[in-house]
């Protein structure tokens, strides 16, 4: 009787070893989909994270431009103010600013399309015209030198 014992005996013993085996491998891949799930959220977070940075520094960029802003027409403008003597660069808009530098560094005095093309804008003429007119602006406000032949200097 032992013996026709032990061939059932090893059969439920397999039985439970494959159920387990099975629960085994069913609760291992709940623990990866768990892991994974983890992982995707730390990844969220580190996004949420960086979209949080990046929304306080263009508020804060906003605020800024807003700070030297004004409206015409329902649009906002960019103000710039008239130079004083003494005054310096920094009281410019950034895009002022750059075109300043630009303005600065060349050895001879600039065409509007120099301008664009160092600051990596396009020189078709509707991106010109805008240039143009903030060069011109520059000029009237006492940042500039517009030269007769329509190039840009700095003051003396």
């Amino acid at each position: 009787m032992a013996m026709d014992a032990e061939p059932g005996l090893r059969e439920l013993i397999t039985v439970r070893r494959a159920e387990l085996e099975a629960q085994a491998e069913k609760l291992s891949q709940q623990l990866q989909e768990v892991r994974d799930e983890l992982e995707e959220l730390a990844v969220a977070e580190r996004v949420a994270r960086r979209l949080v940075e990046r929304l306080h520094v263009e508020t804060e960029r906003e605020a800024t431009l807003a700070q030297a802003a004004g409206q015409v027409a329902g649009r906002v403008v960019l103000l710039v103010s008239q130079r004083e003597r003494g005054m310096d660069e920094a009281v410019l808009p950034e895009d002022y600013q750059r075109i300043m530098d630009v303005v600065r560094r060349a050895d001879a005095p600039v065409m509007v399309k120099q301008v664009c093309a160092e600051l990596g804008i396009s020189t078709k003429p509707a991106r010109s015209e805008a240039m143009r007119a903030k060069l011109n602006r520059l000029a009237e406000r006492g940042w500039l030198r517009k030269l007769t032949d329509g190039k840009f200097t700095t003051t003396p």
